[in-house]
Parts: C-alpha cells; structure tokens; sequence
C-alpha cells in the first residue's frame, strides 16, 4: 500500500487535496435539516448530543438591551414590534450552538497560521432571491474559490457565507431625498422595501419573521446541495460547465480542475478514496445589527448555560456599530459564537485593543476576527500599526481583509462602483503588511455573487463604466461577479503561496 505521504511526494500538488479537509472533523456541513423549518444539523447525530433542540429563551442575560444601539430601525408600531419578537422567541434554532463551537475551532486554526478563512456572499440578500439557481449560483461560486485556494495556495480553507442572515444593512443617512420627496431610507429587506414609496419604506416588524423563514429557507437547500453530492470535489468541472468557454478565468479554473481530476484518479488508483472529498463543511454568517431579531434568536445552551446566537454561526460587528460603551459591542461581548468586528482606517490600536478586552477576554484564538476595510490607499499606511500592536499585546486574533467597503466610488451614471483593480491592491497591500510583520494573513471577505452581474469595473473578462447598466442589479454596494470573484482566488492563491 502506498502511503499518503509517499503520494504526496510522487504527485507534487496532492497535498493540497489533503488540505481540502484538515481543518474538517467528520464529514457534515452546516446547515438546517429537512425535519423541521429551523432546527440545524452538522455532521450527523454525533453533534447533537447534550443540545436541547428548543434551547431556552429568556432575557435574563440580555444586558444589551439596557444600552444605546446605533443603526436601528424606527419602528412606528411598538405593540405589533413586540408580538413579533414574542413569535420569533418561540421559533427554533437556525443554527446548533455546537456547530458555532465546531466553527470557532476552525478559526481558531486560521487565528494561528494553520487554515485561510473565505466568507464572501451578498452585500445584502434579497427576500425574492432565494430561489435554487440563485442560492446554487452563490454556492458553487464558493465552492469554486475554495477549491483554486486549497489546491493553488495549499491551504486549508474555512468557507464561511454571507447568507441566511444577511438581510439588514447600515445606512449612512435615516433618510432618501429623491426630486424633493424625502423618505426613509432602505435598511434592507428586513425592515422594509427597496422601492421608492411612502408605504415600502414604512419600517415593519413583520419583516423580521420573513428573514427568519427565508433564512431556514436558505440553510435548508445549502445542506441538500453540500450534502448531497453536489460538492463532491469530483464534481469541480460540473460547477463550471456553465462558463468555461467564454471566460478567461473559467478556462484558467478549468485546467486547475484537470490537475485535482489527476491528483484523485491517482489516490483512487491507491485505494484512498478519503469521505471528506465528498461534503463540504459550509457556514452561514451575517452581520448583527437589528438586535430586536437577534435577541430574539440568542438563547442558552443546554450544555453550558452560556448564550449563543442561534440565527447564525458566525455575526461580526460593523464599522458604525463598534462603539465600546453601546449595545452591539455588549451583545457580541455576551454571546459564545465566533465573532467579527470590521475596522476602518480611522481605528486606533487603543480601540482595538479594547474590543479585544470586552469581546475576548480570555484570548481564545477563533473567538475573535477583526475584518479590516482599510482601502488600497491607506492599507498599508493604517495597518501595520494595528497588527503589530495586538500581536505584541498576546492576542491572538484572526486577521482578514475586507477589500470591498474601503474602493467604493460614484461612476458618472450615478452607479455606486467599485474598480477590481483597487480590491486587488488592497487585498496585496494586506498580505504585504502581514509579510513584513511575520504574521499571518488569515483570509479574505468578500461581497459576490454568483450570477454574471456588471456591478464592478475591471477583472480578467473585463467591465467597463458603459457596462455598468447591463446587470446592475444590487439593492445596496456593488458586488464581484462570478468570473471577477474566481480572477481574485487565483491571485490571492499566489499572494498567499508567496508568502
């Protein structure tokens, strides 16, 4: 018998394969079972032991509710926000509180340089978005970018999604003036609708209960199809069978795929035929920001007596909700999932450091990840500070680089936008940073789809500013297509082998 690391040596990238599952543990993968509209499943059974299916819902421990919470929504009618909130305290788990601590497991390994997180998905999902091609597009698009990371960067990758949960957005402004008319503005699917009138933009709890169904919705059909057979690394030319022809990065994907074929066929050939090449482990994240939905959502484990938030594995904080003394930074300070917190190019070590003190005391590594949005311009003036400065404090915290939210601009017809080339930039001047400091960079989160939308300008298979209204399709920031999302995994696999 030939041993794995006898055919590592024979076949050079087979490696790689076996990193596709060495930060896995069994072969499940996150979701939401059939049996029921909300009750999670990973791994099979072997998970659920000790976790109460109904875990308790009570806000004794909700110390948040006490404190100022920025970016809320305006709810007009209190009595009808209050029975809501009742209802979805009713409603079971999304998600399993042992599959948040299998997840900060798996970040845990990123936090110390062993495993590379990717989380990408939406800017903000849509309620009438979440049918099976679109919810399959965004999937495979994942699935895509795991697989050139894993077997170009030979690395274990984390893929964690912006999905089932990511229906609210931050607004700079309350309101929208539009020809004179003044409205509040859209705050995401969640609160209330996209569309321009007095009656859409009316916030309304209702809304709450829909983005839990559409939630579960989601987790649901991720699990058939991760569970399936559908991502089975055998299956990396099915998810490409769609566009190889036409696009540069798809042919580039392609002969990759040819390369994994070989590395399989040879380890069947020896009689290794490892489980973990047929699931995929997938997570579902979201930011935390309408915290009526996810005090709803939060409630003790069974097995520990601690708080988790069921309505997803893994929440992060935003740039404008981060504040010390309010109550975003407080709920994710009392709740036990892996957390993420973005920081701009305005943040300073001290407040880092801090939010590392109130969110990770214990210095957990995959407790904590800090999502930087720095900019191409200013990343590598601003993060080195950061990073040198919680690296010497003992911390030790994921790093990940959010490449999106800092290279927004406004094309002259009028489309919010963003250059590939400025993501691309920012996204090296991370792994520069991190280069120079001898630390590790731990990841990429991304706002993407998996549908052939012309939202940002450049890539491989190039858009331009006059392509801009062909597919523009976001309600909020613009987002990499499916093609630009597969351009940057190639690159950002160099970067990180060059490490």
């Amino acid at each position: 018998m030939v041993s794995r690391a006898n055919m590592a040596r024979t076949l050079p990238h087979l490696s790689a394969l076996s990193a596709y599952a060495v930060v896995r543990e069994g072969r499940g993968v996150a979701g939401v079972s059939s049996g029921g509209q909300g009750a999670g499943r990973l791994g099979g059974p072997r998970n659920l032991a000790g976790v109460t299916l109904n875990a308790e819902s009570h806000t004794g421990g909700h110390t948040w509710k006490s404190l100022p919470a920025a970016q809320q929504p305006d709810w007009p009618d209190q009595a009808a926000l209050r029975e809501v909130i009742a209802e979805l305290e009713s409603y079971p788990p999304l998600v399993f509180a042992g599959e948040c601590d299998q997840l900060r497991d798996r970040l845990g390994a990123v936090a110390r340089g062993e495993a590379f997180l990717l989380q990408g998905g939406d800017c903000a999902e849509a309620f009438d978005a979440i049918g099976a091609d679109q919810i399959r597009n965004k999937l495979k698009t994942l699935l895509q970018m795991g697989a050139v990371l894993t077997y170009a960067g030979q690395v274990p990758v984390v893929k964690v999604g912006r999905i089932a949960g990511q229906y609210s957005k931050p607004r700079s402004k309350p309101t929208e003036t539009r020809d004179g008319v003044t409205l509040p503005t859209y705050r995401g699917d969640s609160v209330n609708g996209f569309e321009f009138t007095e009656k859409a933009r009316i916030p309304d709890p209702q809304r709450l209960k829909r983005m839990y169904q559409a939630s579960a919705s989601t987790l649901n059909l991720v699990r058939a199809f991760t569970t399936g057979g559908y991502a089975d690394l055998r299956q990396v030319h099915a998810w490409n069978q769609d566009f190889v022809k036409s696009s540069p990065a798809g042919q580039r994907y392609e002969a990759l795929a040819r390369e994994i074929d070989r590395a399989l066929n040879f380890m069947n050939a020896c009689g290794v035929d490892p489980e973990e090449f047929k699931t995929v482990e997938f997570y579902s994240s979201h930011e935390a920001l309408i915290l009526d939905y996810e005090s709803a959502l939060t409630r003790t484990d069974s097995r520990t007596g601690q708080l988790y938030d069921v309505s997803g594995h893994m929440v992060w904080i935003g740039e404008r909700t981060r504040q010390l003394d309010g109550a975003h930074v407080e709920f994710a300070a009392r709740i036990s999932n892996p957390v993420g917190v973005k920081l701009g190019p305005t943040t300073t070590p001290e407040e880092a450091l801090s939010l590392i003190d109130r969110i990770d005391p214990n210095r957990e590594p995959g407790r904590l990840t800090f999502i930087t949005r720095m900019g191409a311009d200013k990343v590598r003036d601003k993060l080195p500070d950061l990073v040198e400065k919680v690296t010497a404090s003992g911390a030790q915290v994921a790093w990940i680089c959010d490449p999106m939210h800092g290279n927004t601009f406004e094309a002259a017809s009028g489309h919010k936008t963003r250059r590939f080339d400025d993501v691309l930039d920012e996204v090296k001047g991370f792994f520069e940073v991190h280069k120079g400091l001898g630390t590790h960079p731990g990841g990429i989160h991304m706002e993407l789809t998996g549908d052939d939308v012309t939202e940002c300008v450049g890539g491989g298979d190039e858009i331009f500013v006059d392509d801009l209204h062909q597919r523009y399709e976001t309600a909020c920031d613009p987002r990499l297509n499916r093609s630009q999302s597969l351009d940057l995994a190639f690159l950002v696999a160099e970067m990180y082998r060059d490490q």
